[in-house]
């Protein structure tokens, strides 16, 4: 175990000297566009537009409080998100903007750089945080946002450039957490459960690449169990300190589904490819390795913004807020920090088959 552990800190080392270089070297773009789908982990503001709840919302100052404005933007994080950081490497500013925050003449100008349709609190359900949030944009919606805006593409330059610009662009996808985190508080057959989840994944994907899609980075479900909300679970039911682990166990369930699920549909699918980052391992790494040369994590467990058992209340204006941020793993409740999306980023985009598969983001591009 200590060997595997001290060639997991090599590997890590060596991935961010990668990008070091590659962030040095100042590239133009990798790929023409960039399009984001899925859940809070990476929605830039489209729940802003929406009659969402409060618990749906980043708008308020605390949220934001290290992007470069300081200003909250619907983000749930304390800055930039894993969608932004992995714009960054593919050489664009940040993601693209929220699909809901645009008018008819924006859209036209923004859609052949890229959109972000994800929506806190959705999933690969219709009516996934439905009662959690209020109104979501489900994958179903996103979905058909992305066809809307692929007709107006096609109008305005043609089947033949619009076809080629999206089978060289990215289509990056974080999604199926919120479906997991409603279905662990009324379980009943967990494989019934973690098989319709990948079939639904598998149907989203083939109705993207339908559309044009043929490059896809997709983020699996991280360790849920051992965010502070779950934490608090624990607590509450159990009366024990920990992760909640029935929660980390269907997690953990749903990669090799998912894996092969998307092996499957490459051999289908002519001309599709992916690279799927295996989050479980991500963050179960950094929980081995809190400190290293190029992070220190000191607060694997309590939220940044938030007060009470392990920061778990809920990010507000409020509630106090930590001074040290980039030695926090979680931002609020449920959310990481811009330290860990960073990471998260930069291991998706050139990190190696411990993390990635069957190819990183890097070299997705180069397909």
């Amino acid at each position: 175990m200590a060997n595997k552990t001290a060639t997991y800190v090599v590997v890590a080392l060596c991935l961010l000297v990668l990008v070091a270089k590659h962030a040095e070297a100042r590239q133009p773009r990798l790929v023409p566009a960039i399009f984001v789908f899925g859940d809070s982990t990476v929605d830039v503001g489209n729940n802003n537009f929406l009659g969402t709840r409060k618990a749906g919302r980043a708008n308020f100052p605390q949220y934001g409080v290290d992007f470069p404005t300081s200003k909250p933007t619907g983000r749930f994080s304390n800055g930039f998100n894993t969608a932004d950081r992995l714009a960054q490497f593919l050489g664009f500013r940040l993601s693209p903007p929220a699909y809901l925050s645009l008018t008819r003449r924006t859209i036209r100008s923004q859609m052949f750089k890229g959109l972000n349709f994800a929506s806190a609190g959705s999933g690969l359900g219709d009516s996934t945080g439905r009662l959690v949030v209020g109104e979501v944009i489900p994958m179903t919606q996103q979905v058909e946002s992305f066809a809307t805006v692929v007709k107006h593409m096609h109008q305005i330059s043609g089947s033949k450039r619009t076809a080629s610009l999206l089978s060289k662009s990215i289509f990056f996808i974080s999604t199926g957490s919120n479906d997991m985190f409603e279905y662990s508080f009324s379980r009943s057959n967990d494989r019934k459960f973690l098989l319709g989840l990948v079939a639904a994944y598998k149907h989203y994907l083939k109705a993207l690449y339908h559309l044009g899609a043929r490059k896809f980075s997709i983020v699996s479900i991280p360790p849920l169990g051992c965010t502070p909300s779950q934490r608090l679970r624990r607590l509450t039911q159990m009366g024990t300190q920990g992760c909640f682990d029935p929660l980390n166990d269907l997690s953990l369930g749903s990669y090799p589904l998912l894996a092969a699920m998307l092996e499957e549909l490459a051999n289908e699918l002519p001309g599709m490819a992916y690279s799927l980052g295996d989050a479980y391992t991500m963050v179960s790494f950094v929980y081995a390795n809190p400190q290293t040369n190029d992070w220190s994590f000191t607060e694997l467990e309590v939220a940044c913004c938030g007060e009470g058992p392990f920061g778990a209340s809920g990010c507000n204006q409020t509630v106090p807020l930590c001074g040290n941020r980039d030695n926090f793993l979680f931002w609020d409740a449920n959310h990481p920090t811009q330290a860990v999306s960073t990471i998260a980023a930069q291991t998706l985009f050139v990190g190696n088959h411990t993390f990635v598969n069957p190819i990183n983001v890097l070299q997705l591009t180069k397909m």
